[in-house]
């Protein structure tokens, strides 16, 4: 494992920018941008579209370590380049930021109120893929939509599981039980995923780091006690589907959480746009991020 990077993770101002979707979401997000389905023919293409949009991002002179502590990328975007440098390596050579992989294959049916990760069948593949590309860390998608304390647990189970198999690798995982932000008893949910999660890392092995990707809980703070675990190098919060604005409002309420987003980071940010207005509202959505994240 990288220290240099490692220490970043741990004590960086800034964030984490999720340039991740992948296959199912892609469409969505070359919607935002304002290019429609009837713009490309083929997976092939659409994934080139949404490595333009991500390399115009990487890019822009908005987007520095000044602010932002790591991105995360779809497996896809690891094996492109961006002038003729794997994008890893772009990120972390020209930028100064950390680059972390999505490595899940997508969310299972609906089951015991969670969507659990399908089989991470190419699992050591893509890890060995990974060091290839220099890739720090990972991260790994499930959804929790009830309060169903067995389903929780699996979920949970799961993500643990995979996380000693990825770390052992070399690799920090990041855990990403996200937590549906329309779910009846969502802080229900919240308190008992928290206890589960403390379960887990009272038998955690000393040299196993973590980072927490969780939706912005319903109670400010309520995931602050698993920083007294030296394991846990970091929390960040998703925006789940909530506005900027709103992420925004409730990231700051949260002392120790940083950014992780999605959609809420690429808000506004159009196909059409000079790179000049590119750049500008990217900057605004960043710099809006970044004070959340850090001046609390």
């Amino acid at each position: 494992m990288n220290k240099e990077q490692l220490q970043r993770m741990k004590e960086g101002k800034g964030f984490i920018a999720a340039l991740d979707q992948s296959g199912g979401s892609t469409p969505k997000a070359l919607r935002l941008y304002g290019i429609n389905e009837d713009q490309y023919s083929g997976e092939e293409e659409m994934f080139k579209l949404v490595h333009e949009m991500r390399s115009r991002i990487i890019k822009s002179p908005a987007f520095t370590s000044d602010r932002i502590l790591a991105a995360i990328l779809f497996k896809v975007t690891m094996n492109s380049k961006i002038d003729d440098m794997y994008t890893a390596d772009y990120l972390w050579e020209k930028k100064g930021i950390v680059p972390i992989l999505k490595i899940d294959e997508g969310l299972d049916e609906l089951k015991s109120g969670v969507q659990m990760m399908k089989p991470l069948k190419q699992i050591d593949e893509l890890l060995k893929n990974a060091k290839e590309r220099n890739i720090f860390g990972t991260k790994m998608r499930s959804v929790i939509k009830e309060l169903n304390e067995e389903g929780i647990q699996r979920v949970v189970d799961q993500q643990f599981e995979f996380a000693k198999k990825i770390s052992e690798a070399g690799f920090l995982p990041i855990i990403e039980p996200e937590v549906d932000i329309h779910a009846d008893k969502k802080e229900e949910i919240e308190e008992f995923l928290k206890q589960e999660i403390l379960k887990h890392l009272d038998t955690l092995d000393e040299d196993t780091f973590v980072i927490f990707k969780l939706t912005l809980p319903s109670k400010a703070n309520l995931y602050d006690d698993f920083l007294n675990y030296p394991q846990v190098v970091r929390i960040v919060a998703l925006s789940g589907g909530y506005s900027r604005e709103l992420s925004v409002e409730k990231l700051a309420q949260n002392k120790n959480i940083i950014a992780s987003f999605s959609r809420a980071l690429t808000e506004g940010l159009k196909h059409s746009q000079s790179d000049e207005e590119f750049k500008n509202t990217l900057d605004k959505s960043i710099e809006e991020i970044y004070t959340a994240s850090t001046q609390k």
